[in-house]
């Protein structure tokens, strides 16, 4: 993701003096895909801190799962480095406050790479609200809908389990409340929030027609008369980015959405009242016939309706 840019497009601005990861085939396929004829030191996760001093980089760039960024980037931030980090910053309110805390102790900066908010409408939404041709902004509402080829793929990582992704509302929702403070230059002082794992069950998936849940889509008995499996052997990013390399953590890529040691929600509705005594009321919802969002604003003199479908991409695959 980041490296393709720093490799082209900022070659003349960045450069890339090493790279981690947890899995060693991974490492080893990035370094392969990479190949510039600049040798880029590669190491193990056990050795980020070995990999920081001999390289001393400016800048830290996290990408890991979600509830491990604050590890590197508190740990970034200690060695003298900046840091950069894919969304979510964090999880969990501790870890936001360790995060916090080192980086008034280091003094050094923390960047989140918030990207949905430059796409062309987002900009012209923000540029309509400006312009106060709606009025003042009294409220809001904000439904994103997920279809269930996007939906679903959250629900075979490990974004499926809080403790690595805090949930939709933290992994997914985080770009939307990013749009909402901007467009609203507000910032939230109330929230209530609740929400269900409804879709995605052991009992829908006898709904659906099968016998039971299963551990995973690759060893699946039934996977061919399942809507919801996927073939890792026909996915050519996939294939040899997870299944070539499961022996070395384990970890599988295609696990059954409908197994039930998932404790995400995949249903949520939050009521949000902002600083500027806006009130938002916002759901997600990752079981939906087609992919998208519906806004509205209302003002004192009109409203503001932005309506977007947009088509799901599947990194990996052939899928759009």
């Amino acid at each position: 993701m980041y490296q393709r840019a720093i490799y082209s497009t900022y070659k003349d601005y960045a450069e890339m003096v090493g790279r981690c990861d947890t899995n060693e085939g991974r490492l080893k396929l990035a370094q392969a895909k990479s190949a510039t004829g600049k040798d880029v030191p590669a190491f193990l996760a056990k050795d980020f801190e070995a990999m920081i001093r001999n390289t001393r980089p400016d800048f830290v760039v996290v990408t890991t799962v979600d509830g491990f960024h604050h590890e590197y980037i508190i740990k970034g931030m200690e060695m003298g480095c900046n840091v950069i980090t894919e969304k979510p910053m964090t999880i969990d309110a501790p870890k936001c406050q360790s995060i916090i805390d080192a980086h008034k102790k280091t003094g050094k900066s923390i960047r989140v790479t918030f990207n949905y908010r430059y796409s062309p409408p987002r900009t012209q939404v923000k540029d309509i609200l400006m312009s106060g041709e709606i009025g003042d902004i009294l409220s809001m509402d904000f439904r994103r809908l997920l279809n269930t080829m996007h939906g679903m793929d959250y629900l075979r990582r490990r974004h499926s389990q809080k403790k690595f992704s805090g949930g939709l509302m933290v992994h997914k929702a985080t770009h939307h409340f990013d749009l909402v403070n901007w467009w609203l230059s507000a910032v939230p002082v109330t929230v209530m929030a609740n929400g269900k794992r409804e879709f995605y069950t052991p009992e829908m998936a006898k709904r659906l027609g099968l016998s039971s849940h299963h551990e995973r889509c690759h060893t699946c008995p039934e996977k061919d008369k399942c809507s919801f499996a996927m073939d890792l052997e026909q996915a050519w990013g996939l294939k040899s980015l997870y299944l070539g390399n499961e022996k070395y953590d384990s970890y599988f890529r295609d696990r059954c959405v409908f197994r039930p040691d998932i404790d995400i929600e995949d249903n949520m509705n939050v009521i949000v009242q902002h600083d500027n005594k806006v009130r938002m009321s916002y759901s997600l919802n990752a079981f939906n016939a087609w992919e998208g969002y519906i806004i509205n604003f209302d003002g004192t003199k009109g409203r503001l309706e932005h309506r977007i479908v947009e088509q799901v991409y599947v990194s990996g695959t052939d899928t759009v």
